[in-house]
């Protein structure tokens, strides 16, 4: 049918609002919007790409399964013992760890999960707002997708714990919402499951039931217990467990206590106040993003820091004024801070010592404010401009837009020294970014000096950091005659933090290379190992010091063993303790044991082939096994002089050997002809004497 000529059709926006009304949760897709959601798929990855190959950064290397959580009995930890992970997450860390058994250490892998997992909630929250009948649902999924602020989340690895929580978060409201109107019972257990799924991936989640009684008092003006309210109680109880025992690990785990949270109910309006204004502020306008934000100085004195909290009590009755009318302003700001609340200072949460406020804090709390903003944008151009190509174009600009800003955003995420020489631009009183950008720094050979100035203007801008000053002694350590310098720096960090187990065990490294002092050393392993017991590192060091010792060699044993013990694999720890062995009666067979395990974990370390070799060759009749564990040694390392001597010296006791083994002395006198014992050896083997 043609249309009727001279009259002009006025584009509203309109909503399909029987698609979703008996379908499944996850409806019957269209061709439209399959080629729509691939749309955001690439729009998102091209804005995410500078960041792809962006590498660990900061707190990156306590979320990728370290070591020794690796292993099956690794994934039990993950769950059963608090203090594995940097945070009790076990679900995230049990992704991490499947992760590193997919990819290893490929941050590629990590960053297009991080991507794609974010592209999913995207994805979701279209398929909400269309569940909600809400005009604007693909203009609110790409404005998640391509919102700059949404960068730290899905561009650092560790942030994995915001877009993996958010899509069980989304998946469970959409779930829920889909049972609020069938009232199918395994729709709610379905929900209830992805809720329980998002509190073990991060625990901000637990404002999910708030959020699902804010929308159905938008949606139908008032709540009813049985049907609103009562559902969900099982689900405010599970959230405020989670919420109460996470605030604990805060405390009492990660350590986030002390004066840095003792506020007044004064600074914690003012703050809360001022945290609501931050992020609403940086959704309108996404300026001067930046990975650590200086922290404010929360002073009830300071006239215009009120002005924060009045700002909020302006907004707030804006919406109570447009009540009336429309509850979706007030429902929409309910949201956006319910879901805020765990970070507006009331809780201690640990990055609160370096800011009050954080890009991936918001994460999901935007969607409070980003999809009522869709909503009246697709209604207020459609209204200016009926054509429909011309509100599609505005709409389309400001998503370009968008995308423009987090493209510039992920650049500063293609390496850590980008990502911390970018923040501090911007915030160069940042003391943690000085420390970590002197970290990255000190993993690049020849830049120490430039670390240890970096970690020099940490600790002026906060003198009692210790972290930065254990780091610092730790690279003083390393150069020649500073070793007394290093101590200094280790006792410093112990001044501000007696429980740092870390900076204890690199104390008792230091002090076991000075003559006389290996006593003080064992002192400080020991207390290492008082405040964290299960630390292979301070358990193989013990050991190594009370090796030292007159009488200790049994103790010294059984600390290998117990390093061992929490790191089976731990080569070092077994070479060790085998060349203890190897050097107490009757113990060379469990010498050549440790060698053999330290081989299984490091097959080419020449070192042990060599000192397995020096242990086969003390047991009568194994010599052959001995000579082979030296060619091995010299196939790895062919200038190894100490493996081309021994074997040489255990040729000349093999019978029809003795060309073979003055060709291995011989070897020996090219390099060191100074070497006597070699010369004397090839004489004694010519003069036909054993």
């Amino acid at each position: 049918m043609g249309q009727r000529k001279g009259r002009k059709s006025k584009v509203r926006p309109t909503v399909n609002r029987t698609r979703f009304a008996g379908s499944p949760v996850f409806a019957i897709i269209s061709i439209r919007d399959l080629a729509i959601w691939a749309s955001i798929f690439i729009a998102t990855l091209l804005a995410y790409f500078p960041a792809l190959r962006g590498g660990l950064i900061w707190d990156d290397t306590d979320h990728v399964t370290r070591p020794g959580l690796q292993s099956l009995h690794g994934l039990w930890d993950i769950w059963f013992r608090l203090g594995a992970t940097a945070q009790y997450y076990p679900l995230l860390h049990s992704a991490f760890w499947l992760e590193h058994r997919l990819w290893g250490d490929s941050v590629l892998g990590y960053h297009l999960l991080n991507l794609s997992l974010h592209t999913a909630g995207a994805l979701l929250v279209v398929l909400i707002v269309r569940r909600l009948n809400l005009p604007g649902a693909w203009l609110a999924g790409l404005i998640f997708a391509l919102h700059p602020v949404c960068v730290e989340s899905v561009a650092w690895i560790s942030e994995q714990k915001s877009t993996l929580s958010g899509v069980f978060y989304l998946a469970s409201a959409l779930t829920y919402l889909h049972f609020d109107k069938t009232r199918r019972r395994s729709l709610y257990f379905w929900a209830l499951g992805l809720f329980v799924l998002a509190l073990l991936s991060k625990t901000v989640t637990a404002t999910l039931p708030a959020a699902l009684l804010v929308v159905f008092w938008w949606k139908r003006g008032s709540l009813e217990w049985r049907r609103d309210v009562r559902p969900l109680l099982p689900w405010f109880l599970l959230g405020a467990t989670c919420g109460i025992f996470t605030a604990w690990v805060e405390r009492t785990v990660i350590g986030a206590e002390g004066a840095t949270y003792n506020l007044s109910p004064v600074q914690h309006i003012l703050l809360a106040g001022r945290i609501i204004c931050f992020y609403a502020g940086k959704l309108v306008w996404p300026s001067d993003l930046m990975f650590s934000y200086p922290r404010w100085q929360v002073d009830p004195t300071v006239w215009w820091q009120y002005l924060y909290p009045l700002g909020v009590a302006v907004a707030v009755a804006i919406c109570l004024w447009w009540l009336p009318r429309r509850r979706g302003p007030l429902a929409g700001f309910l949201i956006f801070v319910g879901t805020l609340f765990p970070v507006l200072g009331f809780l201690h949460v640990f990055p609160f010592q370096f800011s009050y406020v954080a890009d991936h804090f918001q994460y999901l709390a935007s969607l409070g404010i980003i999809v009522p903003v869709a909503y009246a944008l697709t209604y207020v151009t459609a209204r200016i401009f009926p054509e429909k190509s011309a509100h599609t174009a505005v709409l389309v600009v400001l998503l370009a837009v968008l995308s423009i800003l987090t493209w510039r955003q992920t650049r500063i995420y293609r390496d850590a020294e980008t990502l911390y020489r970018a923040t501090l631009a911007r915030n160069p009183a940042s003391w943690l970014t000085h420390y970590n950008l002197g970290g990255t720094l000190a993993q690049v050979p020849g830049r120490e000096p430039e670390a240890i100035e970096e970690f020099r203007t940490a600790l002026r801008i906060r003198p009692d950091y210790a972290l930065a000053h254990n780091s610092l002694g730790y690279l003083l350590a390393k150069q020649p005659d500073r070793l007394s310098d290093a101590i200094a720096e280790y006792q410093a960090a112990l001044r501000s933090d007696p429980g740092y187990a870390l900076a204890h065990n690199n104390l008792g490294i230091a002090l076991a290379q000075i003559p006389g002092r290996v006593p003080e050393a064992i002192v400080e392993f020991q207390s290492a190992l008082r405040i964290r017991p299960r630390y292979a590192n301070a358990h193989m060091n013990l050991a190594n010091a009370l090796a030292q010792m007159p009488g200790r060699q049994a103790d010294a044993v059984a600390e290998y063993q117990a390093a061992l013990r929490i790191e089976p694999n731990k080569a070092q720890a077994h070479t060790n303790e085998g060349i203890l062995l190897s050097q107490m009666p009757g113990r060379v067979p469990d010498a050549i044991a440790e060698f053999q395990a330290a081989l299984q974990s490091e097959p080419n370390d020449a070192r042990n082939h060599e000192l397995l070799g020096d242990a086969l060759s003390q047991i009568p009749g194994r010599l052959p096994e001995a000579i082979d564990e030296y060619r091995v040694a010299l196939r790895i390392q062919p200038d190894d002089l100490d493996a081309h001597l021994s074997l040489a010296d255990a040729l000349a006791k093999v019978p029809g050997q003795r060309q073979q083994a003055i060709a291995e002395y011989e070897a020996v006198l090219r390099a060191r002809p100074d070497l006597v014992a070699a010369r004397t050896s090839i004489e004694r083997l010519r003069a036909g004497q054993p």
